[in-house]
């Protein structure tokens, strides 16, 4: 076994972001690829924050992409606890060990007065380091202000002059000087610890091997590791993958950022799609659930072997051609050299791409499956459907082929399964087709031979039509519009003939009648 140990430590904000996704898919990537493990590891130092409600769409997303956890939030481990809420003692130790050391120092000054430095600094473009006054207070009067409750935060003292260097795997080899980092405060004056000194603490307890995580942590990392060296421990090995950003963009995606992407024409069909379909399940809209979230992709229908190859090519490939790959494949040829520094663009074309490879290998019986929720959800069949309901359902599937990208788009065939008198036209359409001259006429005359057509069949059905059309010497365009949005309300969809067979002599019939008393 190898002893290879990742973690990926979310905080339970209620949603889990995609890219987050990615950052942790790397980091069970690469715990699977040596046999190691990989830990999920709970920031939920928010107190404020409902942690069981929050924390619930996170486990939920790695359930349905099906990365399992070796330990972390709900199993438990050898280093448990696994959340940072529970763990207060474990920092205090360590903060008071420091302090004894004269590693950390108790910092008395008031925080407005460290802002006004800080803003002067920024003024004269000069690098802010702290002015540790506080160091100069004897012992004694060190004691006297704590004994008297003075509020302080307790500092790391950055010891300077110093060239700290790292090699990371990704970003290659990196410096900092010492001596223009500001002491970090490691402490609050509530004695919470802040992300630095905590995320410290747990990766050395909890025996993390390999730090994998986004570039925008590289700024945390001398800190990081000034605070592993203070505590003698042994450095993980540092990898900072590029992070995800919006399309056609290089700034990180973001959910602050979700008007503009609304605008984006890239992105623009995520969220018309979330709209469409969100509230006919019970979902709400793309307010609820959008594009920067991985339950998005799940509910509006994604496979989750499409969502994980996606994500896998974001800043990974395994050489210069190949796209399409299995998650046991990823795993077999996972390296963390072949990780790029570039920003890795979500785009949406590409996921439905990769959406549409995996889609056309899921068996019929399993759309069938994944399909019916949505239409019992929309109260567009019977819950449970019957028998007969499976089998008309498969056909309508078989019809719609490629047409079905994601689960979510047997909704747009609605037109299969509403009751005839409550089929919706696209009045544009409508007007077009069926509103200029002798369009109705003919549909009438058309009508005529539907009725003694047999078998009701689509190849029977299409030869009634073309010889029909040569009798009346007319182009087979001058009805087959108009036809096809007499019956399914549309002017696009599967086959006609596949349409007409689907639904059936009478209700074609019926739908017929209904658009010609429209006219």
């Amino acid at each position: 076994m190898s002893d290879v140990r990742t973690r990926f430590a979310p905080s339970p904000t209620g949603y889990m972001h995609i890219g987050g996704m990615r950052t942790a898919l790397f980091n069970w990537l690469w715990a699977r690829h040596t046999g190691g493990k990989f830990i999920l590891r709970i920031d939920d130092t928010d107190r404020q924050r409902n942690v069981d409600e929050a924390l619930r769409p996170i486990l939920a997303a790695f359930r349905w992409l099906g990365l399992n956890w070796d330990e972390g939030a709900e199993i438990g481990g050898p280093y448990e606890p696994y959340f940072q809420s529970q763990r207060t003692e474990i920092y205090k130790q360590a903060a008071e060990r420091l302090l004894a050391e004269r590693k950390v120092y108790r910092d008395f000054e008031k925080s407005e007065d460290v802002q006004r430095e800080r803003e002067a600094a920024e003024r004269e473009r000069r690098p802010y380091v702290s002015s540790r006054r506080s160091l100069e207070l004897s012992d004694t009067e060190v004691r006297q202000f704590a004994a008297e409750g003075r509020p302080h935060v307790l500092r790391f003292l950055v010891p300077r002059g110093q060239m700290l260097a790292l090699d990371d795997v990704v970003r290659g080899h990196v410096e900092w000087d010492t001596s223009l980092i500001p002491d970090p405060v490691i402490m609050r004056p509530d004695r919470t610890p802040l992300y630095n000194f905590a995320t410290v603490i747990d990766d050395a307890g909890m025996r993390i091997s390999h730090v994998i995580r986004a570039e925008e942590h590289l700024s945390n990392t001398p800190i990081q590791l000034l605070l592993h060296q203070a505590l003698g421990n042994t450095l993980p090995i540092f990898a900072h993958i590029p992070f995800v950003t919006a399309p056609g963009t290089t700034k990180k995606l973001s959910k602050r950022d979700l008007k503009k992407y609304r605008e984006n024409p890239k992105f623009k069909k995520m969220f018309d799609a979330a709209d469409q379909i969100f509230p006919q399940i019970g979902l709400g809209s793309s307010e609820t659930l959008n594009p920067v979230m991985v339950e998005y992709y799940e509910k509006i229908g994604f496979l989750p072997e499409a969502v994980l190859n996606a994500l896998a090519r974001l800043g990974w490939s395994l050489d210069d051609r190949t796209e399409i790959m299995s998650l046991p494949t990823v795993v077999e040829n996972f390296t963390l050299e072949r990780i790029v520094k570039n920003p890795a663009g979500l785009d949406p074309d590409k996921l439905y791409s990769f959406q549409t490879q995996w889609m056309s290998e899921v068996p019929l019986e399993k759309k069938v499956e994944r399909c019916l929720p949505y239409l019992t959800k929309a109260a567009l069949v019977p819950d449970p459907p019957d028998a007969g309901m499976h089998d008309y359902l498969r056909r309508v599937i078989l019809a719609l082929g490629e047409r079905l990208k994601v689960f979510s788009d047997i909704l747009d065939a609605r037109d299969f399964f509403v009751a005839d008198d409550q089929l919706d036209y696209d009045e544009a359409a409508f007007k077009k087709r069926l509103c200029v001259d002798g369009a109705a006429e003919r549909l009438r005359r058309f009508r005529g031979l539907l009725v003694k057509t047999e078998p009701f069949e689509p190849t029977t059905l299409e030869q009634t039509l073309r010889a029909w059309v040569e009798t009346e010497g007319i182009k087979i365009g001058d009805v087959i519009h108009a036809i096809r949005v007499a019956v399914t309300g549309k002017s696009t969809g599967p086959g006609l003939f596949d349409c007409l067979a689907l639904l059936g002599r009478m209700r074609c019939l019926a739908r017929i009648d209904r658009a010609l008393a429209r006219t």
